[in-house]
């Protein structure tokens, strides 16, 4: 594959979400969201209306101009969100993306990621040491020194209510470091 082609597929398809937020921090949260709507050519108007979309969609309709500085932890993992859903992609990539984050934030974040695969029709990869996270999951793949070492399915909590149904036919799937 090109390197062109894998720019495009990086830009198109795939939707990154980082431990630690990865945001620019001189550019406001509807800024951020914007990048790689900008990076692929969308024109303004599109873009202003995808970036009110998805800050409506994680909860901060009302932060479009504060910039990362001014948002707490859990506010900007969920600009982080919102920007690695903004090209629509099909498979979201999130790594550690509770890592950094409060229980009750972490909550929010487990539930907007499983939420979004059904709402967004969207696969999302999960990375994470969270048995919270990792009770949420369709499918479960263990690590071992960078190498498969095994599948299950997720632990079921102690109250099933506590844990997602599959919600649909694209997978929630965690990865569980060891």
């Amino acid at each position: 594959m090109r390197e062109s082609d894998r720019v495009e597929l990086r830009q198109t398809q795939l939707g990154f979400v980082f431990q630690s937020f990865g945001l620019i921090s001189i550019l406001s949260a509807a800024e951020n969201v914007e990048v790689p709507m900008r990076l692929v050519g969308l024109p303004p108007v599109k873009r202003q209306a995808r970036v009110d979309e998805l800050l409506s969609l994680v909860g901060l309709a009302d932060h479009h101009n504060q910039r990362p500085s001014e948002l707490s932890g859990g506010q900007q993992q969920r600009v982080g969100l919102a920007r690695a859903l903004a090209n629509r992609p099909r498979v979201l990539i999130a790594d550690e993306p509770t890592g950094q984050l409060d229980s009750v934030t972490a909550g929010i974040m487990m539930d907007l990621i499983a939420g979004l695969v059904h709402s967004q029709n969207v696969a999302a990869v999960v990375s994470t040491h969270d048995p919270l996270m990792i009770q949420r999951a369709d499918r479960v793949l263990e690590l071992h020194d960078g190498r498969l070492a095994g599948e299950s399915s997720p632990p079921k909590p102690a109250d099933s209510s506590a844990c997602l149904k599959p919600i649909s036919s694209r997978s929630l799937k965690i990865w569980r470091k060891n």
